[in-house]
């Protein structure tokens, strides 16, 4: 447990005297993502900036340094009977809540409890005037203004130093059960979106290698009922199989080295039509397709789709991975840059070449 802000804060403060850019890194595991970082930048790490800073079970909330592992994070929770609703991925032991919340990662049971954004009470932020802020608090209603905690959720990094923030935690579920069913990927999206319209304790939804997949927890009178009235057959090894989705290390994951693509959809909408594997999550809304493409063209299938598409691992790190956006928004994003970090000195060009 180390507080290491001191540090963090004087190491800003030298990189913008000396005009440095900075590369800011936490376990280092999801560094595949986003675009390939400045090889000419200062690295910042939060590796050692760890610790729970408080932790009130009752209320469930919990406040952490923002280089502390998922994995330390989720044994003091279990030992209170709590979890992260959101299903964070572990991309290794390293993998740390600040990297989770920067880079906007959810589980399987997104949809239903909320994403790491959905869940974030309050942040703490170095900005690139070497200056520490508080944003939002411990309690779900604490914004008045602009929701500045959130903002950080998928900024990658560019908009400041995450040193520490506050989350609502949860009771783990009761009881849960897996259906497995055979089912073409031409059918399952309206099948998905049936059941999880349904009023029942329903937290997962995936389709993959021609199987549906959904997952019940709860009070276990509610799982057993709904297992029972749903059919199916009742997956021996479910959790493991959710875990594997969880932290992607399903067997679709680990295929050919064909990059990964992400499409966020509207949940009821055709999956496009690619020659390659796909795995659809979310109730439909986040579809993972692995194929030799181009951002160019697999844009237009993503717009008609009613979402976007980023490549999510893997291909050219050196082009835009991340959906093109129009100039009124690249407009805003770029003050929005600019007034938390006005020399460009965090992870530059990480989530675009031209932020």
């Amino acid at each position: 447990m180390a507080d290491q802000i001191q540090t963090l804060q004087e190491q800003v403060l030298q990189a913008r005297s000396n005009g440095q850019k900075l590369n800011i890194v936490g376990g280092g595991s999801k560094s595949f993502m986003g675009r390939q970082s400045d090889a000419d930048a200062s690295t910042l790490s939060l590796a050692e900036h760890t610790g729970v800073v408080e932790y009130h079970p009752v209320e469930l909330v919990l406040t952490v340094r923002a280089g502390t592992t998922l994995k330390e994070i989720e044994a003091v929770l279990a030992e209170q009977g709590q979890c992260l609703h959101f299903e964070p991925p572990h991309f290794g032991d390293a993998s740390t809540i600040g990297g989770t919340l920067a880079c906007n990662l959810s589980g399987p049971a997104r949809p239903w409890t909320g994403s790491v954004r959905d869940q974030v009470l309050g942040i703490r932020l170095l900005n690139g005037k070497g200056e520490h802020l508080r944003f939002g608090g411990q309690v779900m209603k604490n914004v008045a203004g602009y929701d500045v905690s959130r903002l950080q959720a998928g900024a990658m990094g560019t908009l400041g130093v995450i040193t520490e923030i506050s989350l609502k935690v949860m009771p783990k579920p009761a009881a849960s059960a897996t259906l497995v069913r055979e089912m073409a990927m031409d059918e399952v999206v309206e099948y998905m979106n049936r059941r999880a319209g349904e009023p029942k304790p329903i937290t997962g939804a995936c389709w993959v290698d021609g199987k549906v997949y959904l997952r019940l927890a709860g009070a276990k009178s509610a799982v057993e009922a709904t297992a029972e009235k749903w059919g199916g057959e009742v997956m021996a090894e479910g959790d493991q199989f959710w875990r594997q989705v969880q932290d992607m290390q399903h067997g679709f994951f680990d295929g050919p080295e064909a990059p990964l693509w992400r499409f966020s959809l509207d949940s009821t909408a055709k999956t496009p039509e690619l020659e390659g594997p796909w795995m659809i999550d979310w109730v439909g809304s986040q579809r993972w397709y692995r194929g030799q493409a181009s951002l160019s063209d697999l844009e237009p299938l993503a717009r008609a789709a009613g979402g976007q598409v980023s490549l999510f691992r893997g291909g050219d790190r050196t082009a835009e991975v991340m959906q093109s956006q129009p100039e009124a928004l690249k407009t805003i994003q770029r003050r929005v840059k600019h007034s938390f970090d006005p020399d460009g000195i965090f992870n530059p060009g990480r989530l675009y070449s031209w932020l």
